[in-house]
Formats: structure tokens, sequence, C-alpha cells
């Protein structure tokens, strides 16, 4: 019923990762660990749990993470069996004891009506010493309602907390920003189809914030960077509607910023979000993005 794929490549916090999973209080799902070519051996760490957990271990000989996160996580995927659910689970974050448990007991309230579900987060540091409090979510809300909460730093969002259904995956699967960036968000966008988010809210997901991982790297900046415009890219073209309109101008502003600091407001662009604010039609926000349009289209004549 339930696949745990881990896409391996760090060692260090991965006995943990391993630790929480044989002591979950509901041991009815399968671990698929998809070992991203590691220069650090996994294999023995798995051997200590092979009692205690029912691991499926695969070695590629490519390591293509590298290159494409993405292309990871959908190998790995492969590699699962007939789960209806699958949750993937980084290799250096952890499992509260109850998350598998609570997933089980609270299934026939969800399973029909949802297509994510989601848990309580706590970030955590390289000494697993808490860095937050808990976070929580509405036990029902929208995808686009839960992305918003993010966009305007009411809450947070990462790929090891969430639970989804296989199906949504093989419908949409995960698009391949650069480092993976956002490409969680914007699946739980899609994998929703127009079904609410399901938390579970007592049982918790140990998030780590590392130098070690693609989050707390500094040296991937712009890369990061790409990923985030090619997301908002294909909201604001794609995906726009589905927020209300007041949060549409913020997301669309936010968008244009993002461009202009990183000097990509080209004059197709500029083009665009003239459409997406006359289709949005506020009368301030109209007359503010033409005075600021007027003032790029001065700035690249004179360059």
């Amino acid at each position: 019923m339930l696949a745990v794929v881990i896409p391996y490549y760090k060692i260090k916090f991965f006995e943990e990762c391993l630790e929480s999973l044989a002591t979950q209080t509901n041991n009815n799902f399968t671990v698929y660990i998809g070992d991203d070519a590691s220069p650090d051996d996994p294999q023995p760490l798995i051997e200590k749990f092979r009692n205690s957990l029912n691991i499926s271990y695969k070695k590629f000989q490519e390591n293509i993470g590298g290159k494409s996160l993405v292309s990871h996580w959908d190998r790995c995927l492969e590699l699962t069996g007939d789960e209806k659910w699958i949750m993937i689970l980084g290799d250096d974050d952890y499992l509260g004891p109850q998350v598998v448990e609570r997933f089980y007991q609270e299934l026939p309230v969800f399973e029909d009506l949802s297509n994510i579900v989601r848990f309580g987060t706590v970030t955590i540091d390289e000494s697993s010493q808490a860095l937050s409090g808990k976070y929580e979510h509405p036990v029902w809300e929208t995808a686009p309602d839960s992305y918003f909460r993010r966009f305007t730093q009411q809450t947070r969002s990462s790929l090891s907390e969430y639970i989804f259904k296989r199906s949504a995956y093989e419908k949409f699967g995960f698009y391949n920003y650069p480092l993976g960036w956002f490409s969680d968000n914007k699946a739980w966008l899609d994998f929703a189809e127009n079904k609410k988010i399901y938390s579970i809210n007592e049982a918790i997901v140990f998030i780590r914030s590392s130098a070690l991982n693609i989050s707390g790297r500094t040296d991937n900046e712009k890369l990061k960077t790409e990923g985030q415009l090619q997301f908002y890219d294909h909201l604001v073209t794609d995906r726009l509607n589905l927020f209300k309109k007041e949060e549409r101008l913020k997301l669309i502003r936010y968008y244009e910023d993002r461009l202009r600091e990183n000097k990509r407001l080209s004059y197709i662009k500029l083009i665009s979000l003239l459409f997406l604010y006359g289709k949005n039609y506020e009368k301030e926000e109209f007359k503010k993005f033409i005075k600021r349009s007027i003032k790029n289209l001065f700035i690249y004549k004179n360059e």
C-alpha cells in the first residue's frame, strides 16, 4: 500500500533516516533505496536494518542527480512495486515514530477525497537539534491555498513531508526544473487535481537544514534562481486561474520583480506581463506596471 522511496547520495545522516523507519509503530511499507552512484557505500548500514525493514536496494552506475535531480527521483520511483501511495524521503530527513501508523489510521477519511497527504514538520540542524517549532496546516486545504501560504511565508514545504497517489504521479510526473527546485511545488498543484490536501498534524517529519543539502548550499544560487523563474513562468502561464484575483496580482508582481532583478525582463516578457495585468485588471496596479515598464524601456534604450 505504501512505498517509501529514498534517493540516496549522502551517508552522513542516513543511519538516522533508516532508524526512524525501523522504529515506526506500523511497519506496513516497503523501503526502496536508489543509490545515485554515491562514493559512500550505504550497504553496511542497509544490512544493519535488513531484519527490521523490508528494503529493496539498487545502486545505479551513473550519477545523474548532479545533472537532473528529478531524473534521479524518476528512476528511483521505477524501483517501486504496485503500491498505491508513495513518499519520497530525503536521505538526511527522518520520520517521527507514528507517521506510518497515523497514515493508515486516517486512510479511510481521505483515500477517496485526496491525492496528497502531508504531515506536521520540524526543521532540524546537522546535530538534529530543532530549528523551529512544529509547522501545522489546515486539515483540509486546497493546493493553491497551501502554496500561497508558503509564498507569503506563513509556512514552509519540502518533498519529504508528503505522501501522494501513484496515479497522480503517473499522470503528471515531476517537472524537471534545475536542481528539482520548485519541482515539488508544481507537483502538488498538478497532483491535487482540484482535490484538497489532507494534513495529519499529529505525526511529524523532521526536515534537515544542512550545508550538505541543496537547500542549505550557497554555491548553487544561479541554478536555484533558474528553477524558480521557470516555475513562476509556468505558474503565471498555466495555473494562475487557480488563485484568487488579489493573489494572482501578487504572484504576477513577484514574477515581474524576479525577472527584473535577474535582468530577464525582455520586451517579450513585458508584453506577456501587460497581458496578465490587463486580464487581472486592477486600476492602480495596472498604472504602476505601465510606469515601471516605461522606465524599463528607457533603460533598454540607453544600454
